[in-house]
């Protein structure tokens, strides 16, 4: 059995949530057996839903003390319905929640984990996964031969696909311990696509000179229906958010399109964008090493090209 952990922001399920269901429904699939699905928390809505993902039935553990995350009590429960279901492959969200929980789970269930993964598994004559390595320079290919197998799978490997109905909705019930953690306060970002699951991503560093200039990025975004995001000098001098910092010491992506504006392309920022399938540098600098990574490049002005572009887009949605 492939047991998916689905994770649900404030009840609802987000697109790496039905990423996860729909990896572990092939991955079921390829091993001859069946896929289930595994929700935490009391206000979750119509977790159903996930059947149509690939999830032949929902465990739903609707006790309120897992509406706060907490990696410890999380990770035990989990590995008490892998037990209780007869799961030989947990799956997980590569977040940061996913990640949390991976390490603490292998141990509890006497697993082999590898996180990450960007592919189906190779189970012929055994079970290979990948995953990239050296900040995306190589792909690795890992052998997991314990009885129990524990994966996080990242961010846009492959998309979500609607083929089958509702799924039924059971409960679980499991000895829960006692938390040790007392949740305040609890900050969310709502109304954007979070970074780690947009196609369409607009980026800008140091060259936009200040915050005051960010409208041409912000409305470029918008014309597009793109996540904004920044490089970490503009995070840390506090132009941009911290949760818009892109790179290998912030949020690594892998969009369908990466906009890279105003920004020279060190290999931090590069090993956490340098799987993003298009790339588009705006830079004044011919010398900047991002051109070396990118597939279309425009050496100029950006707040000259950047406001033409996004008329030009808007001309060309409106016909």
């Amino acid at each position: 059995m492939v047991l998916v952990f689905v994770e649900n922001q404030k009840g609802q399920f987000k697109k790496s949530a039905f990423e996860a269901v729909t990896y572990g429904n092939k991955m079921a699939a390829l091993l001859g057996t069946g896929c289930e699905a595994l929700v935490f928390g009391s206000s979750v809505e119509n977790p159903g839903i996930l059947g149509t993902y690939g999830a032949a039935k929902v465990h739903h553990v609707s006790d309120e003390q897992l509406n706060n995350f907490d990696s410890q009590v999380y990770a035990t429960a989990i590995a008490q319905a892998a037990e209780k279901i007869g799961a030989g492959v947990v799956v997980l969200s590569h977040s940061s929640t996913g990640k949390s929980l991976l390490g603490r789970l292998a141990v509890k269930l006497n697993a082999g984990s590898v996180a990450g993964v960007n592919s189906l598994p190779n189970v012929e004559g055994g079970f290979k996964v990948r995953k990239n390595v050296f900040s995306g320079k190589a792909i690795a290919e890992y052998s997991i031969n314990s009885d129990v197998k524990v994966l996080s799978l990242m961010g846009n490997s492959l998309q979500p696909e609607q083929n089958g109905a509702a799924a039924e909705v059971t409960g679980l019930s499991l000895d829960l311990p006692a938390s040790k953690i007392k949740v305040k306060e609890v900050k969310t970002i709502d109304g954007e696509v979070p970074l780690p699951e947009a196609e369409l991503v607009v980026s800008a560093g140091r060259g936009m000179k200040g915050p005051e200039n960010w409208g041409i990025i912000e409305e470029l975004a918008k014309t597009i229906g793109a996540t904004t995001a920044c490089s970490r000098p503009v995070a840390d001098t506090g132009w941009r958010p911290h949760h818009e910092h892109v790179g290998q010491t912030g949020v690594a992506i892998r969009p369908n399109l990466y906009f890279a504006i105003g920004i020279s392309g060190a290999i931090q920022h590069l090993a956490g964008v340098n799987r993003s399938k298009v790339i588009v540098v705006i830079n004044k600098d011919p010398e900047a090493p991002f051109f070396k990574a990118a597939d279309y490049g425009v050496c100029a002005d950006l707040f000259d090209v950047v406001p033409r572009l996004t008329e030009s887009l808007k001309k060309f949605k409106a016909n």
